[in-house]
């Protein structure tokens, strides 16, 4: 009986150390980076990839993304435990040691490196290596802690998973998989400006200079809505760069960003917590939405 007890206490103790590596890794944020990452394999292919692409550019971008998480993770064990959104995390929460988040960090990073390198080629895997550094270096390490553009100069970071996507499948990269680079770039600011309104007290007690706790609330809801206007006529342009999208795709975009738009246009007009919660969900799904339009009319087109 005593050994039944004790064998359960030790899978209960490794199940919970298990679900805390996974969890350093931010999985519901790598789902959506793996997306845009697939998404931009699509656009190269001009229709559905061979399966061994699709599954490295998952396995590759997974390890890149879930490595940069726990480095971020590690570096912010600070500022993690004075935010009621971040103090439960495994560092900040004291049930992984920082070294340990660090060692895993750097670990995932160089099995992505090998993954992609192997499996596809150099560029891609130097890419899915470069977007990890500008996230844990640029963004976190020099950018987050001391300016108001953090999130937009750092924004770079999370608009690279297409890029490796593209370069997986031709080993190159051509103007129209800079488009989705900068799509995702300038989609970034509007998507992240709501949750930091959402958040802003949190921001504020951990002393990090995200634009609502410095310049305040109706200028971030200011800054938004001109995104949100240069993100339209950069999507549609997108349409006219390359031969490999259509109408859906261009009837969609359109769709999608007069949405986003009005969005934004009835926070700045309100300022109203329930429209800033409706607009950070909407961003989510735009984004998902507009790469599914990439990838249906590229396939079936």
């Amino acid at each position: 009986m005593a050994a039944t007890v004790e064998s359960r206490q030790w899978f209960r103790t490794v199940s919970r150390t298990l679900l805390d590596y996974l969890a350093l890794t931010k999985p519901r944020v790598m789902s959506l980076l793996l997306f845009t990452a697939v998404g931009g394999s699509f656009l190269a292919a001009r229709g559905v990839p061979p399966w061994q692409y699709i599954v490295v550019v998952l396995i590759g971008g997974a390890l890149a993304s879930g490595g940069a998480s726990a480095l971020n993770m590690w570096y912010e064990e600070d500022i993690d435990r004075e935010m009621h959104r971040t103090d439960h995390r495994p560092v900040a929460g004291g049930r992984i040691r920082p070294l340990n988040a660090l060692i895993f960090g750097i670990g995932l990073n160089v099995a992505s490196f090998a993954v992609f390198y192997f499996f596809t080629n150099v560029l891609a895997a130097s890419l899915a290596l470069a977007g990890s550094a500008l996230y844990v270096v640029l963004y976190t390490a020099m950018l987050k802690r001391t300016t108001t553009q953090n999130i937009v100069i750092g924004g770079a970071a999370g608009a690279i998973p297409p890029l490796v996507g593209y370069a997986a499948v031709l080993g190159t990269l051509e103007l129209e998989a800079w488009y989705l680079f900068a799509i995702v770039f300038f989609w970034t600011p509007p998507h992240f400006w709501a949750l930091s309104l959402l958040i802003k007290d949190d921001y504020a007690r951990a002393e990090i200079p995200m634009m609502p706790v410095v310049a305040g609330e109706s200028a971030t809801q200011l800054q938004i809505l001109l995104y949100t206007v240069l993100l339209l006529p950069l999507t549609v342009l997108f349409y006219f760069a390359t031969t490999k999208i259509g109408l859906l795709y261009l009837v969609s975009t359109l769709a999608l960003g007069l949405v986003f738009f009005a969005l934004a246009f009835k926070l700045w007009r309100t300022g109203e917590r329930r429209d800033t919660a409706d607009l950070y969900k909407f961003s989510l799904l735009y984004l998902f939405l507009l790469f599914i339009a990439v990838m249906v009319d590229t396939t079936a087109f």
